[in-house]
């Protein structure tokens, strides 16, 4: 297949050396041509304009500004493109609805970037739950910790600490458990650089979660997290109890007498902790794209997530308990 890359930045790079490690011919787009030329030449890929990339590819991935999605998705839809597209679909539940509609109008693939879902933890710890191995799960505590703020230009184009991280965490419990969230009840703090707070936005954030058995979930996530990247998720049941995230790698110290100190080389960000990951979404996406593989995270799984994201947000701004009912679709 001929795989039409629009956006050249990091996670674009990152795709970018995975479609052409697996054979597959590959054309750049970005808004700076000479950025695409230059991933084009590290990747041994073509870089072109954006209507030819559309006009020669038979699948499209887009790792664009989260604001470009929606008409990138549309458009892709227009040409009955198979597509992948990094979360979210769109910085509104609004505009997310108007990109899905057009893909399944069209009957496109439409996979979304949530990588937890090919991590092997993740992966063993959703096989237990279903197993049952765990018992009834009453409590899970989620944990997504970034190393070092990201800079102050990114806020704007992101939606905010919740809807960026934490809505890893969202789509995580839900396709973890096969349950529904309820109601939400979330805070935020921003007591670091100001540009947070210039953004509107918070660098410290948790949320509690009711799912619809009456499991109740944590979830945290900061942009300050020295230590290093932390990204685990704790599964407790009346049987048993799991952790995803915890290694030699994890930037965790015990403070037991003769506990585990912090790790020689935590982790240093998502690219590195989720390598692995990564790869395997873009070479699951590739089969999908030619009819070999089910979609392993559809429009609908990531607008459910945003949904929950976008409930959290309104619990943090008016300092109340959200039920996901007056969440109702957007029109």
């Amino acid at each position: 297949m001929r795989i039409g890359l629009v956006g050249a930045g990091r996670i674009g790079t990152f795709h970018a050396e995975t479609v052409t490690r697996s054979g597959h011919q590959l054309l750049i787009a970005d808004a700076d041509p000479a950025r695409a030329a230059a991933l084009a030449a590290k990747t041994d890929a073509e870089a072109t304009s954006l209507d030819t990339l559309f006009r020669r590819a038979s699948a499209i991935v887009i790792t664009t500004p989260t604001a470009t999605h929606p008409d990138l998705i549309t458009r892709a839809a227009r040409a009955g493109l198979p597509t992948f597209c990094e979360k979210p679909i769109a910085l509104t539940p609004a505009a997310s609805l108007d990109a899905l509609r057009a893909a399944e109008e069209a009957g496109i693939l439409l996979q979304l970037g949530f990588q937890r879902r090919f991590d092997p933890g993740y992966r063993a710890a959703r096989d237990a739950v279903r197993a049952g191995r765990l018992g009834r799960v009453h409590t899970i505590r989620t944990v997504t910790s970034d190393a070092a703020p990201p800079p102050p230009e990114f806020l704007p184009l992101s939606g905010g600490l919740i809807r960026d991280c934490l809505v890893h965490d969202f789509d995580a419990v839900r396709w973890l458990t096969g349950r529904e969230v309820t109601e939400v009840y979330a805070r935020g703090s921003a007591g670091g650089a100001e540009f947070f707070r210039e953004a509107g936005d918070v660098d410290t954030a948790a949320a509690l979660l009711t799912l619809d058995d009456g499991t109740l979930v944590t979830a945290t996530a900061t942009r300050y997290n020295g230590a290093g990247h932390d990204v685990r998720t704790e599964l407790s049941g009346e049987r048993d109890q799991w952790v995803v995230g915890l290694g030699e790698r994890t930037p965790v110290t015990s403070a037991e007498p003769g506990g585990p100190g912090a790790p020689d080389r935590p982790w240093t960000g998502f690219l590195e902790r989720f390598a692995a990951a990564y790869r395997a979404e873009i070479a699951h996406f590739l089969l999908a794209a030619r009819g070999e593989a089910p979609n392993p995270c559809s429009g609908r799984d990531a607008l459910a997530a945003a949904l929950v994201a976008e409930a959290c947000e309104l619990s943090r701004r008016e300092g109340r308990p959200v039920r996901m009912q007056e969440m109702t679709e957007p029109r």
